[in-house]
């Protein structure tokens, strides 16, 4: 239970971050103050809370707008006494290519801290990570990598899927994703699985289903154990995520949206 735990945040984010395809629609469905509200479950067990935000004014960067945004993990109630998590990803978007600039991540796993930010130069294809200590006051360690073109970091590929025109897919069309993690570039495939009406805290909502391809590991049950539904309309949030673990199933679903761009 310890480890589905710890997992809780990591498999939300990369799963939302492998949803990132490689083309910019150039007509942004989200906008500075927009907060999404989920809830995590394992069988009758809610877990933790997990919410996605984005800063209410622009953040500058390299002298160019930016959105800030952070989306956070927290376990509560009887959750907390298998080990408690309370985590922050967050990045800084850029407002005109929908880039990454700066990634971070504030990681707290009952004993255990990581404090990370990664600084990318996406036009001569660097990435600069710097490991801070557990409190995040020094410097600990600090890194360059080359990178094979522009990528996207845990939390930027979602809100970049987002941007994307996703009338035109067809069913069973595979998409490579290619992202920056944990000194990793991932080349992951998306599978588009088509469209379902399903009911949410938000109503009842037309949806895409998408799958990814996730890297093996001991947690997850199958080639696609990941779907991911996003609503069919010009905000494209995400409502709900399954994920079929070897032991049961984890499942997210979102509680409230708000400051949406589209009414």
């Amino acid at each position: 239970m310890k480890r589905i735990l710890g997992s809780i945040t990591l498999l939300i984010f990369i799963t939302l971050s492998n949803l990132s395809a490689q083309g910019f629609a150039g007509n942004s469905p989200f906008t500075f103050g927009e907060e999404l509200s989920f809830e995590v479950s394992y069988g009758w067990l809610n877990l933790a809370d997990a919410k996605m935000q984005v800063s209410k004014r622009p953040q500058d960067q390299n002298d160019k707008p930016h959105y800030k945004i952070d989306v956070y993990g927290k376990t509560k109630g009887a959750a907390t006494i298998f080990g408690k998590v309370n985590d922050n990803w967050g990045t800084y978007l850029d407002v005109e290519t929908n880039l990454p600039s700066v990634s971070y991540r504030h990681i707290e796993e009952g004993k255990y801290r990581k404090h990370e930010f990664v600084h990318f130069d996406q036009k001569n294809k660097k990435a600069t990570m710097k490991l801070f200590d557990k409190e995040n006051r020094n410097l600990k360690e600090t890194k360059d990598f080359d990178l094979p073109g522009q990528v996207q970091d845990l939390v930027s590929g979602f809100y970049y899927l987002r941007t994307q025109d996703l009338k035109n897919l067809k069913e069973g069309e595979a998409i490579l994703i290619r992202g920056f993690f944990d000194k990793e570039i991932y080349n992951i495939k998306l599978i588009y699985e088509g469209t379902e009406t399903i009911d949410t805290n938000l109503g009842t909502k037309e949806t895409y289903i998408f799958s990814p391809q996730l890297p093996k590991n001991k947690l997850f049950r199958g080639d696609y154990p990941v779907k991911v539904w996003v609503t069919k309309d010009q905000n494209k949030i995400p409502v709900k995520i399954k994920a079929n673990l070897f032991i049961g199933s984890l499942n997210l679903d979102i509680i409230s949206a708000k400051g949406l761009k589209n009414n």
